[in-house]
C-alpha cells in the first residue's frame, strides 16, 4: 500500500532488512541507503500506508478471503521462484490448490468456434487427468477453460487483474461464484482495486508462474496470450500451442510460436502430460488411480461411487487386456457383447487416464505393466 514502491524494490528491501517490521522502523535516510529514492523512503517512513492496510485487512475478513505472504508456507513454491514474485496474494476459495500441479490455458477474448471447442476439450481432459486449470477469468478462452474444468469436477484457479472482490467481467458472475466455492480466486492487487488495463499484463506472470506449463489456444501476434507465452519462456515453463487455421488472425499467435520453435504443438491432452516431469506424472497417475481404481493389480476394483455396470466393465477390460499383446478396438467390441461402443470407449479412456491402459496406433490397447 506504500505509494511508489513496487514489487522489485520491496523484494530488495526485504532481502537487506529481513522483515517488514525492520523496514518500517528504519529512518528515511536509512531507507535511502538501502536503495530507495527519497520519495519512496519518505512514503515508507511516514507510515501513511497503515490506515489503508487496516482497511484492507477488514475487507479481507468481510469477504472471507485470505492474505498469503511470500513467507507463508501456503505460498506456492513455483511462484516464489520467478524473477518478481508477488509479495502478497489475496485468495478467496480453496487455498489448498496453490501447491497443486497445474497447467495454464489462455487465449483470446474473441475466440472462433474452433478455438472454444479446443480450449474446452483440452481443459476438460487435463482436469480429468488431475491437473488444476489456471487462467484469468477473462471472456473467451479463459472462461471456457474454467467452465470446462468445473464441469469435469476438476480444480481451477482464476488469477485477477483487479481485487478478488471485484467482479470482472460483469457477465461472469455465475462463474465467479462457482470458482469461489469450488476453486480459487487469486490476485496480488488490493481488495477493491479496479480492473485497469495495465494490470492484466502484470497478472499474467502469476498465471504462468503458478503453472508447470502454459497452453496457448488462440490469439493475435501481440495479444495478451502472446505476452503470457513470453513470460512463461522467461520463467522456464513449457509452452504449448494449439495450431489453427492459417487464414484466421486468431491463429497467428500460436502458429507463429510453433513455427519459431517457442511452443510444442498440441493435438490432445497427452501431448501436454507427456512433457511434464516424471515425478509429476507419477503423482497424477496415483491420484487418478485412487479416484477410479483404489487398488491396483488383478484385485483392483473401480470406485464405490461409480455405477455397478461401469465398475464391472472396467474390471473385465483389465482382465481381458494383456501387457504384450495389443487388442484392437473392434475386437474388444465384439468380445463384450451387450456393451455399446461408446460405453467401452469411455471405460478405456478412464483406464488410460489412470495409467493402467495404453492406446497404441491403430486403436490398439494394452495393459500397462
Amino acid at each position: 500500500m506504500v505509494p511508489g514502491l513496487g514489487t522489485t524494490s520491496t523484494l530488495k528491501l526485504l532481502h537487506k532488512l529481513k522483515s517488514p517490521q525492520a523496514i518500517f522502523r528504519s529512518s528515511a535516510s536509512e531507507l535511502e541507503g538501502c536503495g530507495l529514492s527519497p520519495a519512496q523512503a519518505r512514503n515508507v517512513a511516514s507510515g501513511c500506508s497503515f490506515d489503508d492496510a487496516v482497511d484492507q485487512q477488514q475487507r479481507v475478513l468481510d469477504a472471507g478471503a485470505h492474505l498469503i505472504t511470500i513467507h507463508d508456507p501456503r505460498y506456492p513454491q513455483r511462484l516464489r521462484e520467478i524473477f518478481d514474485p508477488p509479495l502478497l496474494l489475496f485468495a478467496l476459495g480453496r487455498t489448498e490448490l496453490l501447491p497443486s500441479h497445474s497447467v495454464a490455458v489462455v487465449g483470446t477474448r474473441r475466440p472462433t468456434p474452433y478455438g472454444l471447442a479446443a480450449g474446452e476439450r483440452l481443459s476438460t481432459d487435463l482436469a480429468r487427468a488431475g491437473l488444476t486449470i489456471v487462467s484469468g477469468l477473462a471472456a473467451g478462452i479463459d472462461t471456457a477453460a474454467h467452465q470446462a474444468a468445473l464441469r469435469a469436477e476438476g480444480d481451477t484457479i482464476a488469477v485477477f487483474g483487479c481485487g478478488v472482490d471485484v467482479l470482472y467481467p460483469a457477465n461472469n458472475r455465475k462463474l465467479y461464484e462457482d470458482i469461489a466455492k469450488k476453486g480459487l480466486l487469486l490476485s496480488e492487487f488490493p481488495m477493491g482495486a479496479p480492473a485497469f488495463p495495465q494490470n492484466f499484463p502484470i497478472r499474467n506472470r502469476i498465471v504462468s508462474g503458478l503453472a508447470l506449463g502454459v497452453v496457448i489456444v488462440e490469439g493475435a501476434q501481440h495479444s495478451g496470450s502472446a505476452i503470457t507465452a513470453k513470460l512463461a519462456m522467461d520463467q522456464g515453463r513449457d509452452v504449448f500451442a494449439v495450431p489453427g487455421n492459417i487464414t484466421s488472425k486468431m491463429s497467428w499467435g500460436p502458429n507463429l510460436l510453433i513455427k519459431e520453435g517457442g511452443a510444442k504443438l498440441v493435438q490432445e491432452w497427452s501431448d501436454i502430460t507427456n512433457e511434464l516431469p516424471a515425478a509429476v506424472r507419477r503423482d497424477l497417475v496415483a491420484k487418478a488411480q485412487q479416484q477410479i481404481l483404489p487398488e491396483l493389480g488383478a484385485s483392483a476394483a473401480p470406485p464405490e461411487t461409480a455405477p455397478e455396470p461401469v465398475k464391472q466393465l472396467a474390471q473385465k477390460l483389465l482382465n481381458c487386456l494383456q501387457v504384450d499383446a495389443p487388442q484392437q478396438l473392434d475386437s474388444l467390441i465384439e468380445t463384450f457383447e451387450g456393451v455399446s461402443s461408446s460405453e467401452l470407449i469411455g471405460a478405456l479412456f478412464d483406464l488410460e487416464m489412470t495409467g493402467l491402459v495404453r492406446q497404441l496406433p491403430g486403436k490398439n490397447f494394452v495393459k500397462v505393466w
